[in-house]
């Protein structure tokens, strides 16, 4: 949970490893446009993004895992670039699509990705999507991925959560 608060300033995270993997990536106009669409309620993509990439970098960071390719999947996981709340059947059912979206928005953005990238982002869908990630780095972005929309859910739907949470985030300020 300390990781997730974090995870809100990422100007503030200490650890360079972190930082070294993702800030190509996290500083590109197309990563930074995604603060401009809703992930989950009061939470934006951009934000979500970042919370699932810094979540799997410690786990894998952890477990002694390829941290790197995690934190860059993190990144990559949902850069789609439309409302999935829209009424527009171009991206419907929008669970299952968006991670060929994602896929192909990112190849488009980084050139080709090995196949530990790839399988990270096409299963991060995981148990809605059939196949199951075959890296375990791709099954820790997936667990993050839901953990954090969990908590942004959380975040949006409950006042008192809400108010909590961001009194603890404005203490690590």
């Amino acid at each position: 949970y300390d990781a997730y608060l974090l995870s809100y300033h990422p100007e503030k995270l200490e650890d360079t490893a972190f930082i070294a993997c993702i800030s190509a990536l996290y500083s590109s106009p197309e990563v930074k446009s995604l603060q401009d669409f809703e992930q989950h309620l009061q939470i934006n993509r951009l934000q979500h993004i970042t919370s699932v990439s810094y979540l799997s970098f410690r786990m894998c960071r952890k477990l002694g895992l390829d941290w790197a390719t995690a934190s860059k999947g993190g990144i990559l996981h949902d850069l789609f670039y439309y409302d999935w709340r829209e009424n527009d059947w171009s991206h419907r059912p929008h669970g299952y699509l968006h991670p060929r979206f994602a896929l192909k928005n990112a190849r488009a953005l980084c050139g080709d990705l090995d196949k530990k990238t790839e399988n990270i982002i096409m299963r991060h869908m995981w148990p809605l999507t059939p196949l199951p990630p075959r890296y375990k780095e791709a099954f820790i972005v997936s667990l993050a991925d839901k953990y954090c929309a969990t908590k942004e859910l959380q975040i949006s739907l409950s006042q008192k959560y809400r108010n909590r949470f961001y009194a603890q985030i404005d203490k690590i300020k």
